[in-house]
């Protein structure tokens, strides 16, 4: 091995880390968050219904800052259509997913973006900075029809790697869509989830489960036929 093998090797092994102490911070946040709920959402609630008029955009902004800080979508969401109702709340929400969506992938780029060109090697970044350009729009759709896929470190992930701004705020916005009326129309039917609103709401949150599941399916069976090629051209 040359010195400079060792020079790569040794910087690989310090953007491992780097990158080791990025995901660390931002599981320890979810925790928190998450878990732990230091953040009362209730009490954020009636701070923002507090600024009348401004109430929506006020929401849509704190939405994506705690959205960013890896508070649970659905909990906001839910939130939104309390305040707002279906419809204007769902509008609200979609706002805030696009900003949080695009608010963690700037902060993922910052954080880890030189760090994973590192850990994978020139090479290996081109390619995928190549199949980004290609794909980033509709894997960061895909991504958010997925059932059970957390958003913001998604987005986080996907702002390491390299997806343009304007991917994550297009790719979030379709692909927010339909789980944005879900959840808001379900916060706006709390009290009375008997209600047709709860229903439409429960059927769309089937069909754009089954339709993630299929589509991460394919995905995955596209990815293994491509590093078959890979594998068999090298």
């Amino acid at each position: 091995m040359t010195d400079n093998d060792d020079i790569a090797e040794t910087g690989r092994w310090r953007h491992g880390v780097r990158l080791a102490l990025y995901a660390g911070f931002l599981l320890a946040m979810f925790y928190f968050v998450a878990v732990a709920r230091i953040i009362d959402i209730d009490a954020v609630r009636d701070l923002v219904a507090e600024t009348g008029p401004a109430a929506p955009l006020v929401y849509v902004i704190v939405s994506a800052v705690l959205g960013a800080a890896l508070i649970p979508g659905p909990l906001l969401a839910a939130g939104s259509g309390l305040l707002f109702g279906p419809l204007l709340g769902t509008f609200v929400t979609l706002g805030a997913t696009v900003g949080a969506a695009v608010l963690c992938a700037f902060l993922g780029r910052r954080a880890g973006r030189r760090s994973a060109r590192g850990v994978l090697g020139a090479e290996r970044a081109d390619r995928i900075d190549a199949q980004i350009a290609r794909r980033g729009l509709w894997a960061v759709v895909g991504q958010r029809f997925v059932p059970g896929a957390p958003d913001a470190l998604a987005s986080y992930t996907f702002g390491a790697f390299g997806v343009p701004m304007w991917q994550m705020a297009v790719g979030a916005f379709i692909g927010s869509a339909p789980r944005s009326f879900v959840y808001t129309a379900l916060g706006a039917s709390i009290g009375d989830l008997s209600a047709p609103l709860a229903y439409a709401a429960i059927t769309v949150w089937c069909v754009v489960a089954i339709v993630g599941a299929y589509a991460a399916h394919r995905g995955i069976r596209s990815w293994r036929r491509e590093r078959g090629a890979e594998s068999a051209q090298a």
